[in-house]
C-alpha cells in the first residue's frame, strides 16, 4: 500500500506577545512585528502523518504552506522531523488573505501536487482560531472531511478509520480516499527533530531565501536536489488573481485587543449551608450564573 500525504502547515505569529503594533491599518496581522512559530495543531497533524507512515511504510509526506519567504522555516522544521518534501506558496498577491482566499490558494496548491490520498491539517491556527480553512479546502477539492481527529485507529488500502474528539465524548468514523482530516490539539504531540535529518537538511533553502542571502545554489541543488525547498507563485498554481489576497477576502478585521485578566477583590465564604446559599444568591444577582 502506497499513500501520498499532504500536511497543511502555517507559520503563525506568537499570540502570547500581542502588542499595539500587532495590526496594520488595513486590518490584517502585522506579521513582521511578531515572532513567528509553527502553528501548534499543525505539528499535531504532522505527527499523525508520520505515524501513518510508520504504520504503512510506503508513504510520502509533503508539507504545504503559504506565506512570505521566511515561511520556508517550517518546511525545514518538518524535514527535520521526518517529512519528505515541502512547498511554499509565496506571492505578494496572496498577502492579507482571509480564510476564503487562503483555502482557495491552498486547494490550488494541493491540486498542483497531483493525486493525493490524504490531506492533514491542524484544527485551527492560533492567529485566527476560526477552524475554517481545513473544511473549506476539502469543499474546494470536493473530497470528504473528518474534523477534530485525535487518533488514527487503522489505515487500509482504500480507507482510514479515525477517532474524533468531541465536546462530550468521542466518535469513530471511516472515510475512503482521498479525504481531508483536521487534527485536534489533544492528538499526540509531534516528535522532536532528528539529529541526522537536521544535519542533512540544515542547508535546505527556497529560491527566495537563496536570492535574499545572495547565494547561487544551482550547482548544489543539481547535486543534492533534496536541499531545494519548492516555491510556487500564484501563476504556478493556476490561481485566479480575483480570488487571492485582499481582493478575494470578504472578511475584514476591525480591531485586535490584548486582553489582560486581572483578579478583583476576594470574598471569604463560610463553610456552612447559609454561607453557600449566600454565595449562590450573589452569583445569580451578579448574572455570573443564571
Amino acid at each position: 500500500m502506497s499513500l501520498k500525504i499532504v500536511v497543511l502547515a502555517k507559520q503563525v505569529p506568537d499570540t502570547r506577545n500581542v502588542g499595539k503594533d500587532a495590526m496594520t491599518e488595513e486590518g490584517t496581522v502585522n506579521r513582521a512585528a511578531l515572532p513567528a512559530i509553527f502553528n501548534p495543531e499543525d505539528l499535531n497533524a504532522l505527527e499523525m502523518a508520520l505515524r501513518i507512515k510508520d504504520t504503512v511504510g510506503d508513504a510520502e509526506i509533503c508539507v504545504l504552506t503559504m506565506g512570505p519567504s521566511r515561511a520556508a522555516e517550517i518546511i525545514r522544521d518538518s524535514l527535520y522531523r521526518g517529512a519528505d518534501c515541502g512547498y511554499v506558496i509565496s506571492d505578494r498577491k496572496v498577502a492579507g488573505s482571509d480564510t476564503l482566499a487562503t483555502s482557495y490558494t491552498i486547494s490550488q496548491g494541493v491540486k498542483k501536487l497531483g493525486k493525493v490520498d490524504l490531506v492533514l491539517a491542524g484544527r485551527q491556527a492560533i492567529d485566527g482560531d476560526t477552524a475554517q480553512v481545513g473544511p473549506q479546502v476539502a469543499e474546494k477539492l470536493n473530497i470528504p472531511q473528518i474534523t477534530y481527529a485525535e487518533e488514527v485507529l487503522s489505515v487500509d488500502k482504500d480507507k482510514i478509520c479515525i477517532k474524533r474528539r468531541l465536546e462530550r465524548g468521542v466518535e469513530v468514523v471511516e472515510s475512503k480516499y482521498p479525504c481531508l482530516v483536521t487534527v485536534h490539539g489533544s492528538a499526540a504531540e509531534c516528535r522532536f527533530p532528528i539529529a541526522k535529518r537536521v544535519m542533512k537538511y540544515k542547508n535546505a533553502l527556497s529560491e527566495a531565501e537563496a536570492a535574499e542571502a545572495g547565494k547561487d545554489c544551482a550547482k548544489v541543488w543539481a547535486e543534492r536536489p533534496y536541499l531545494k525547498i519548492g516555491q510556487w507563485s500564484a501563476a504556478d498554481i493556476n490561481a485566479e488573481d480575483s480570488r487571492l489576497g485582499l481582493s478575494g477576502s470578504p472578511t475584514k478585521v476591525k480591531k485586535i485587543e490584548n486582553v489582560v485578566l486581572a483578579a478583583k477583590e476576594s470574598v471569604n465564604v463560610e463553610n456552612t449551608d447559609e454561607g453557600l446559599d449566600a454565595l449562590v444568591k450573589e452569583l445569580i444577582s451578579s448574572h455570573i450564573i443564571g
